[in-house]
């Protein structure tokens, strides 16, 4: 790791508290001027760090997404999860992609403070902008079934819901497959690539890619009526420490993806079960009634009378 890095480490792990410079070089073994010089990097891009003669440097509540940030306050069974955070990046989950390739160990975290080419589903772009939104990207390495596959974005969306509700009053809702909505505004997209194996049947590899509007208050004019916020701006909470209990709900949701026990909390958080909806199959629009979540994650609906199950596709639904 750099100078910068292990200083900002550092002053991560002492919120609100000063700490001399002295402290800090003793404890990294480099000269003061090194430290003194790891500050000055860490202003210039962002960072909000006092520094006050005879006490030391204060890192401020500054919400730029680090690293060490969000590695201090993972849950102690994910402290060895490799985080990288990136200031820009055409998309967090074709970067999870190279690394899955590379050989990125279960568990890997891609995060940046802005994507230039962020994706949803079939193509779709996601708005990104810079330092307002989560967007991350989280290589899972399951062993399961291809047939199995829709249910990594099912537990996705559970944690991402169950991340909302532990540090807010917050209710959100799931529009089955993967998009997450709160007073009827989408606030959170999920999106999913496998990499299969063809001989044992399994997915090697699964990329997880989870975009949050944090607190992006401004959208594109197509946006405006479709998406939210997550939080307002005064909501006492940075991305750092949200963006930890994320990371922490989906490493937990995957190690308990082969119980399914999710899939109830998934049916009861769901926006459509019971409504009419739309959904899309080969570029054609059809109705239908939203009926049940079968035990894969599956949307089962209602069509001319005859009962189906969707695995993939979209849906829409007045909300």
């Amino acid at each position: 790791m750099t100078t910068k890095t292990l200083v900002l480490g550092i002053l991560e792990k002492n919120p609100g508290a000063y700490v001399s410079g002295e402290h800090i070089a003793s404890e990294l073994s480099v000269s003061r001027t090194a430290v003194w010089k790891a500050i000055r990097t860490l202003q210039s891009e962002g960072y909000i760090i006092s520094a006050v003669s005879n006490k030391g440097y204060l890192l401020e509540n500054s919400d730029v997404l680090s690293a060490e940030g969000i590695r201090s306050r993972l849950l102690p069974k994910y402290a060895d999860t490799v985080v990288i955070v990136k200031t820009s990046t055409d998309s967090t989950n074709t970067d999870a992609k190279v690394m899955a390739a590379a050989g990125a160990k279960h568990g890997t975290v891609i995060l940046a403070e802005e994507q230039t080419a962020g994706r949803g589903r079939y193509g779709k772009s996601f708005y990104s902008p810079k330092g307002t939104g989560i967007y991350l990207s989280i290589i899972a390495r399951l062993g399961i079934s291809f047939s199995d596959a829709v249910m990594i974005t099912t537990a996705a969306g559970v944690a991402v819901c169950r991340s909302i509700e532990s540090v807010s009053d917050s209710e959100p809702r799931i529009k089955w497959v993967n998009d997450i909505f709160l007073n009827g505004k989408k606030i959170c997209g999920i999106g999913t690539e496998a990499v299969s194996n063809i001989e044992s049947g399994t997915l090697e590899s699964v990329i997880v890619g989870v975009g949050v509007n944090f607190k992006t208050s401004e959208f594109p004019k197509d946006l405006e009526s479709i998406a939210g916020p997550l939080f307002p701006k005064d909501f006492p909470l940075t991305r750092n420490a949200f963006a930890t209990v994320l990371i922490n709900h989906l490493l937990d949701m995957f190690a308990a993806l082969p119980e399914k026990s999710f899939i109830e909390e998934y049916r009861s958080r769901s926006l459509i079960l019971g409504k009419e909806i739309m959904f899309l199959e080969k570029n054609v629009w059809h109705s239908a009634k939203a009926v049940e979540i079968d035990g894969k994650g599956g949307l089962v609906v209602e069509v001319d009378g005859k009962i189906r199950t969707l695995t993939s596709g979209e849906v829409s639904v007045r909300i």
